[in-house]
């Protein structure tokens, strides 16, 4: 679920705000175009594609494109008040031949003068920028490029056999800014290599770029990886779901400082993913509950700085679905922070939290 941070609420004396995200979309509508292990150098050891985006085999690129054409061909053009967005997922777009990631933007193009398409967006890897395809980007009006940097870690690039140092994703990051494209960045707490402590720098260091927008995808063990063969062997711990939660609501938490959305918690349900999975920190509620570790750190922090008894806390009305956690597991840590049901407001005007 995205979130975006628009508020500029001042603390006024005796009052504590602090931004805790917003449901609100870059565009109302997205339309994905997924292209499995297309254009990738290899198979990193947690990839699973196919099983992912619910595609047994990788079809080329103009089966791909005629079923999105088919898919789209009774849009309307869109009103004064739409939003639509091609969004091309999966494989590393900008490693593409030449001749299919043409045929892709020339499809784009269709779609934008035909008025059905407003915004689209790609994902890539950071070592696949040349400034020739980055300049073709901004020719063809994508706007945003997602980077799959997993990690600025140099130790767990190299366990996850990712191809790259941290040094060649930051570089990548700048390269896209400098052109003029927004800035996606996309991370994979739990990878090999991968603590807590890894997952906050990588985290830190991602928000010090100033993306338009990040993505955690904790790392799952699917069947059919070098990573599943690891986790047979015992030479592959995934965290647990405890572990993911806790550490996943430190990290929302700064990029709701920030001012950063995050558009993603978790990788998306998919069946075949599902029944392809061994182990990993799955959940079907889990962005909610990396929302709540996150609205409670928030709170905590607020409180800190009134340094005095809350009278009330108002939060936004988007708020109250996932206050407590899973099943009220919560709610003890917000009695002993004395913010119990008599002192929280939800206000379905709000932008931000505010303490008093």
């Amino acid at each position: 679920m995205p979130y975006s941070h628009d508020s500029t609420f001042p603390d006024v004396p005796g009052n504590v705000c602090f931004p805790v995200g917003t449901k609100e979309r870059r565009a109302k509508h997205i339309y994905p175009v997924f292209l499995p292990f297309l254009g990738c150098p290899g198979q990193c050891v947690y990839c699973a594609q196919d099983k992912q985006t619910g595609t047994c085999a990788s079809p080329d690129i103009h089966t791909i494109l005629a079923g999105t054409q088919k898919r789209l061909k009774n849009l309307s053009a869109c009103g004064p008040d739409d939003s639509r967005e091609l969004a091309f997922y999966g494989g590393t777009f900008t490693a593409l031949p030449a001749k299919e990631r043409s045929a892709c933007l020339e499809l784009l193009s269709r779609l934008r003068e035909e008025g059905r398409i407003t915004h689209a967006r790609c994902s890539t890897r950071p070592d696949a920028l040349g400034p020739d395809v980055l300049r073709q980007l901004l020719c063809a009006d994508v706007s945003l490029v997602e980077l799959g940097i997993q990690s600025f870690d140099d130790n767990a690039l190299v366990l996850s056999r990712r191809g790259y140092s941290g040094r060649t994703a930051e570089n990548g990051c700048r390269a896209v800014l400098e052109v003029g494209l927004e800035l996606g960045i996309q991370l994979l707490p739990g990878m090999p290599g991968s603590t807590p402590d890894v997952f906050l720098s990588d985290v830190r260091r991602a928000l010090a770029l100033r993306p338009s927008c990040l993505r955690f995808y904790p790392c799952l063990v699917p069947e059919g990886t070098v990573l599943a063969r690891w986790f047979r062997e015992g030479a592959f711990r995934p965290w647990t779901l405890e572990e993911t939660v806790r550490t996943l609501g430190q990290a929302l938490k700064l990029a709701w400082q920030a001012r950063v959305p995050v558009i993603r918690l978790a990788v998306a349900p998919e069946p075949a993913f599902d029944a392809a999975l061994l182990a990993g920190p799955r959940h079907p509620a889990l962005g909610a509950l990396i929302q709540a570790e996150a609205l409670l750190l928030a709170a905590e922090d607020a409180l800190n700085k009134l340094g005095r008894e809350p009278e009330r806390l108002t939060l936004p009305a988007f708020c109250q679905g996932f206050l407590y956690g899973d099943r009220g597991a919560l709610k003890e840590r917000w009695l002993a922070l004395r913010l119990g049901p008599e002192r929280l407001h939800f206000d379905k005007h709000a932008a931000e939290a505010e303490l008093c």
